[in-house]
C-alpha cells in the first residue's frame, strides 16, 4: 500500500527502536483525538504536550543526533529514511507538530556542519533533555536574501564580540535551547554562524509573527556577548552552512505535504462516498471519479518521487551531487502537487472543507504554507534550471542507486563541501528508466520529453527570454517533470508497483505537459519556431477506460474506511 495508514502500520523496519517511535507517535495523536487537536488548532495552544512527550521518549534526540554523538547508542543517527516517515506522521496530524520538528533540523544544521565540538556536545545533551532549535537566518526587511544580512557581530578587541540586531520569521524562537544565527562581522563584512540562547537576557523575542500554534519569532540580540566557544563557521564555511542546511531541511517540506494530503484523502473520500445525490453515490459522478483518480495519483506519485530521491540523498558524496537536483523538486514540485491534490479533493467536498471539526479544514489551510517555506517556488526554480543542459545532453556513468533504508548515520549531509560548481553536476542517462517499462502513458510521455529536447536544441531560448523569469518558470516546469517521472519509474520496480497505476500516473503527466507546452506557446516572447515545436509537445494522454475503472476500484475506492481518526 502506497498511503501511509496509521491504523494499519505494518511497515518492515530493520530495527526495533525505530518502529517503537513511529507507533508511540501514532498512539499519542490517535489518543490525544481529532477533537483535542482541532480544539488546539482553533486556539493556537502551543503544543507543549506534545515536546513533553518527544521528550519523554528522546524522539527527536534519538532522530536528530548524528551516531558520533550519541554515546554508543546503537538507535541514534541521523537517518533520513526513518526521519522521512517521521516527517510523514507528524504532517498528517497537523503542520504544527511537524513545524516544531522541523524547525528544530534547520537549527541544528549548522551546529552539525561546523567545527565547533564543545557545541556539538552541548547540543548532544540539550536534546536528551528535550531541547528544540531554531534557525536564524532570514530577517524582515529582506527575507532569505543573505547578502544583505544585517545582524552584526562586532570584535570588542579582546577575543570576545558583541551580537546586534534583528531576526524574522524564525520558528521555535521563543523556546529554543540554541538558536543559529547568521551574520555579518561588521569590520569585515565576512559571514559567521554562531549560537545563542533564547533565555539570555541580551536576548528580546519581540512577538509572534504569525496567528497559529507555532511560534514564529521575530527576535533582537542587544550587545549579546559571544565569545569563540560560541561560533560555530566564518566566512565561507558559514555560507556554505547556511545552504547545506537548507539542502538538508528543505527535503522535509515534501513529505508535510505528503502526510496532510494523505488524511485529507482519507477523510474526503469517507464524506464522498456516504453521500447520496440525485439519486446517485456522489463517488460514480463522472467528475468525481476523475478528481479522485487525479488526486490520488498526483499523491502517489509524491511519495513514490520523495522516497527516491531519499536514496539518493543518503547515497550523496563529493562525486555524486545529483541530490542537489533532487532535493529541490522535493522542495518544489511535491508540496506544488501537494496544492493540486487538495484542490482536487475540495472540489468534491466543497462546503464540507470548511467545517471547523474537520481535518480537511486545516490541510487546506496549511497545504499552502509549504512551497513558500525555505525560499519560494521561484527561487527553487531557478536552482533547478541549472542542472538542465548536463540532464538532457551531459549524461554521467554512475553505479546503480539500490533503496536505503539501512540503519548506517547520513555523514555526507553535514559534510557536504563547498556550495558552487553546480552547472559541472551530471546526471545518469534518464533514458533506462523510461525504457524499462513499456507502458502507454510513459511511452507517449517519452515523446513528450524528445519533443521538449528539439526545441532546447533547434529553438534554444534567446538571450532576452534567459533573462526573462516568467518565461524560465514554465520552461523548468517542463524540464522538472522529466526527472520527477524519471525517479517513479525507478520506484516502480522498487516498489512493485502495477502497471496500471504507472499508466495513470503518467495520464496525468501528460496532461500537465502539455499545459506547460502551451503555456510556454503563449509567450510574448515565443519564436514561430519555438511554437512550432510546443505544439509537437501538445498531447492527449492514451484513454482506457478499463483501466481508469480498474485503479479506481482496486486502489482508491477501495481505501473507503480505511482509516478515521479517533475523536
Amino acid at each position: 500500500m502506497i498511503l501511509l495508514n496509521p491504523k494499519k502500520h505494518d511497515r518492515e523496519y530493520l530495527d526495533e527502536k525505530s518502529r517503537d517511535i513511529m507507533l508511540k507517535t501514532i498512539a499519542f495523536f490517535e489518543n490525544k483525538g481529532r477533537g483535542r487537536i482541532k480544539k488546539d488548532d482553533h486556539e493556537r495552544t502551543w503544543y507543549a504536550d506534545f515536546l513533553e512527550f518527544q521528550k519523554k521518549e528522546k524522539i527527536f534526540s534519538t532522530l536528530l543526533t548524528p551516531a558520533q554523538y550519541g554515546e554508543g547508542d546503537p538507535d541514534t543517527r541521523w537517518d533520513t529514511y526513518r526521519n522521512c516517515e517521521f516527517n510523514e506522521i507528524l504532517a498528517f496530524y497537523g503542520l504544527p507538530y511537524w513545524y516544531t520538528w522541523q524547525v528544530s533540523i534547520l537549527g541544528l544544521g549548522p551546529i552539525w556542519i561546523g567545527q565547533n565540538e564543545e557545541v556539538k556536545k552541548q547540543t548532544a545533551r540539550l536534546l536528551k533533555e528535550g531541547g528544540i532549535f531554531a534557525f536564524g537566518l532570514s530577517e524582515k526587511e529582506h527575507g532569505a536574501d543573505l547578502y544583505s544580512t544585517q545582524m552584526a557581530l562586532t570584535p570588542e578587541g579582546d577575543g570576545t564580540y558583541k551580537a546586534n540586531g534583528r531576526k524574522y520569521y524564525i520558528g521555535n524562537a521563543n523556546e529554543a535551547a540554541l538558536v543559529s544565527t547568521f551574520a555579518k562581522m561588521s569590520d569585515s563584512g565576512d559571514y559567521v554562524f554562531f549560537v545563542v540562547g533564547s533565555k539570555h537576557g541580551k536576548y528580546e523575542c519581540v512577538q509572534n509573527v504569525v496567528n497559529s500554534q507555532n511560534f514564529v519569532a521575530e527576535y533582537a540580540l542587544h550587545d549579546y556577548p559571544i565569545t569563540e566557544a560560541d561560533i560555530l563557521a566564518k566566512g565561507r564555511e558559514a555560507w556554505d552552512a547556511s545552504l547545506n542546511t537548507i539542502n538538508v531541511g528543505k527535503f522535509n517540506l515534501g513529505w508535510a505535504s505528503i502526510g496532510i494530503c494523505t488524511h485529507a484523502f482519507y477523510e474526503a473520500l469517507d464524506h464522498a462516498s456516504d453521500r447520496i445525490l440525485y439519486g446517485q453515490s456522489v463517488t460514480e459522478f463522472s467528475q468525481v471519479k476523475q478528481l479522485f483518480a487525479d488526486a490520488y495519483c498526483r499523491l502517489a506519485a509524491m511519495k513514490l518521487f520523495a522516497l527516491r530521491a531519499a536514496d539518493y540523498m543518503r547515497s550523496a558524496s563529493a562525486d555524486d551531487r545529483r541530490y542537489l537536483l533532487y532535493n529541490p523538486i522535493v522542495k518544489m514540485k511535491v508540496t506544488t502537487q501537494g496544492e493540486d491534490v487538495i484542490n482536487h479533493l475540495w472540489d468534491v467536498i466543497s462546503a464540507k472543507g470548511f467545517e471547523k471539526d474537520t481535518y480537511f479544514e486545516m490541510a487546506a489551510r496549511d497545504i499552502r504554507a509549504l512551497p513558500k517555506l525555505e525560499g519560494t517556488v521561484h527561487v527553487n526554480m531557478a536552482l533547478i534550471i541549472k542542472f538542465m543542459s548536463n540532464y538532457f545532453f551531459n549524461p554521467g556513468e554512475f553505479p546503480e542507486i539500490a533503496k536505503r533504508n539501512g540503519l548506517e548515520n547520513d555523514d555526507f549531509l553535514f559534510n557536504q563541501g563547498a556550495t558552487k560548481g553546480l552547472g559541472k553536476i551530471q546526471f545518469h542517462d534518464f533514458n533506462a528508466a523510461y525504457g524499462s517499462v513499456d507502458i502507454p502513458n510513459v511511452t507517449l510521455f517519452r515523446n513528450q520529453i524528445q519533443a521538449f529536447q528539439e526545441f532546447l536544441s533547434k529553438a534554444t531560448p534567446t538571450a532576452e527570454q534567459a533573462k526573462d523569469l516568467d518565461f524560465l518558470l514554465t520552461l523548468g516546469e517542463l524540464f522538472t517533470l522529466v526527472p520527477y517521472g524519471q525517479l517513479i519509474l525507478e520506484n516502480k520496480q522498487i516498489y512493485k508497483i502495477e502497471d496500471d497505476v504507472i499508466d495513470q500516473i503518467f495520464d496525468v503527466f501528460v496532461r500537465d505537459f502539455s499545459k506547460y507546452a502551451l503555456e510556454l506557446y503563449l509567450k510574448t516572447s515565443s519564436t514561430d519556431q519555438q511554437m512550432d515545436l510546443c505544439q509537437k509537445m501538445i498531447q492527449k494522454p492514451v484513454v482506457n477506460e478499463t483501466r481508469f475503472e480498474r485503479v479506481l476500484r482496486d486502489h482508491i475506492y477501495s481505501l473507503k474506511g480505511a482509516y478515521t481518526m479517533n475523536d
